[in-house]
């Protein structure tokens, strides 16, 4: 059960790191779009689990490896942005959110 205050951090969050996507990602991957679907922070506020959704979704584990491992620059962007409305800016976890593909395979077998 997330209390509201987890709720309004996590839509923070994932507002912000959109845009930061939106503005860096583009030049390390051309020719893809990542966008952050949802984000869900832990109760003690110290954790944020963000879950991306990537197109084309070919090579999503590499994508996601790459952006854990800069993850550490991420968070300072993040805190730069937010660091007046939070006290502690959250470490930051990433996971493919493969719902896009879910979907797309049971129209598929739908059509079928």
């Amino acid at each position: 059960m997330y209390t509201e205050r987890q709720r309004k951090v996590g839509r923070l969050i994932q507002k912000e790191l959109s845009e930061i996507f939106r503005k860096e990602i583009s030049n390390i991957y051309p020719g893809k779009m990542i966008s952050v679907t949802t984000t869900r922070v832990s109760p003690d506020l110290g954790l944020a689990k963000s879950y991306l959704s990537i197109f084309p979704s070919t090579d999503n584990e590499e994508v996601i490896k790459h952006i854990s491992k800069i993850s550490g620059q991420l968070r300072y962007q993040l805190g730069k942005v937010v660091g007046k409305q939070l006290r502690i800016v959250p470490e930051l976890a990433f996971f493919v959110d493969d719902s896009l593909d879910y979907i797309e395979n049971i129209e598929k077998n739908l059509d079928n």
